[in-house]
């Protein structure tokens, strides 16, 4: 990523060709900029204490985050237990493997949904359950409009303007949010994750437009003696171009990972963010369950369960890795290494990285 000094010298030279009031607005500009890095570098646990927002200033509930820190403790369920020690996990594996800490950018933000009527932050991550947390958000945002998570189409849940993000708010909004809101999010065993991501948006003939966007350029640079219609359709990428386009250095270079396969790491930055519930797509279901009681809606809403009987495991995950070489597979084990250090997977068996 780029460093803070990049282009220095070229907002040098504009500020000393200047007049007196553009000099004015950017000191202005600047000086609050200063004030957003020095808050984003010193976000660590959030204040448990603070009021939700005015709105619910007068309400007796406790939020989502209160509950979380200040509840009794013996009502907890097991599963929170073990999402809160995920989190103490999520915590040291930060301090062991991240050297530097650097400046949240609104961009950085764009994966975090907000529900202002139960202080609730979730950061959605493509392939893991996120179509139904989706929709779950929709309903808990919404005016009454929405009742039943199932009874939204999966198209719906996914247009942009249905759901609130971080990213659109001020910096004075996001920081409250942030000190006083409940944050989660869900993850998954990273090569299930990618190998779920291959099959939906490559195997299936209805994603078009992820054949003609990604699959055509796949099949450019890494099928040598190409058939014409492979190059203009790129329906019919293996899993071999795929994991050789996400370790060529050009796609790091060039190209910003879609997010169905970006690592988790880089949608979410769990480093940067203290979120309070690290939830599992292995344990989806009582996790969840977790999430809406400590919401306080356990009792009216559910979380849809899915009953795919195609979903991807590790031995689905093990069928495809077997024909990608040793080479490969460290290649793509070094890309996506510190999902697996932070969220604490283990490496799996079926690799032949030595």
């Amino acid at each position: 990523m780029p460093s803070s000094g990049e282009g220095s010298g070229a907002e040098q030279g504009f500020i000393m060709r200047m007049p007196r009031g553009g000099l004015l607005f950017l000191a202005t500009l600047l000086g609050s900029l200063f004030l957003i890095v020095l808050y984003f570098q010193s976000v660590t646990k959030p204040d448990a204490g603070v009021k939700t927002s005015k709105r619910l200033a007068g309400k007796s509930r406790r939020s989502p985050l209160q509950t979380l820190y200040n509840g009794d403790q013996s009502e907890m369920l097991t599963a929170q237990r073990s999402l809160q020690g995920r989190r103490e996990l999520l915590e040291q594996a930060c301090l062991s493997h991240t050297k530097k800490r650097r400046v949240l950018s609104p961009s950085d933000l764009k994966h975090l949904i907000v529900d202002d009527k139960h202080s609730l932050i979730y950061c959605y991550v493509p392939k893991v359950a996120c179509t139904n947390w989706k929709r779950v958000m929709m309903v808990l945002s919404s005016d009454g409009s929405y009742t039943d998570p199932l009874s939204i189409p999966a198209s719906e849940a996914h247009i942009p303007g249905n759901l609130r993000r971080m990213s659109d708010l001020s910096v004075s909004e996001i920081n409250h949010r942030l000190r006083s809101y409940l944050k989660f999010l869900f993850v998954r065993e990273p090569f299930e994750r990618l190998v779920s991501a291959y099959r939906n948006k490559f195997t299936r003939s209805y994603n078009t437009a992820f054949h003609k966007r990604y699959g055509t350029k796949i099949i450019r640079r890494h099928r040598p003696n190409a058939k014409p219609e492979a190059l203009e359709k790129g329906n019919d990428v293996s899993f071999l171009e795929f994991v050789q386009y996400l370790v060529d250095p050009r796609t790091q270079r060039e190209d910003s990972y879609n997010e169905h396969w970006e690592r988790v790491h880089s949608l979410c930055h769990p480093c940067l963010i203290h979120y309070d519930v690290v939830g599992k797509y292995e344990t989806l279901e009582p996790d969840a369950q977790a999430v809406l009681k400590l919401i306080g809606v356990d009792q009216t809403i559910q979380f849809p369960t899915s009953h795919k009987s195609t979903r991807t495991d590790g031995n689905m995950a093990a069928g495809f890795f077997q024909h990608i070489s040793p080479f490969y597979q460290k290649k793509l084990f070094n890309l996506y290494r510190m999902d697996y250090l932070l969220f604490n997977y283990s490496t799996p068996g079926y690799l032949r990285t030595r």
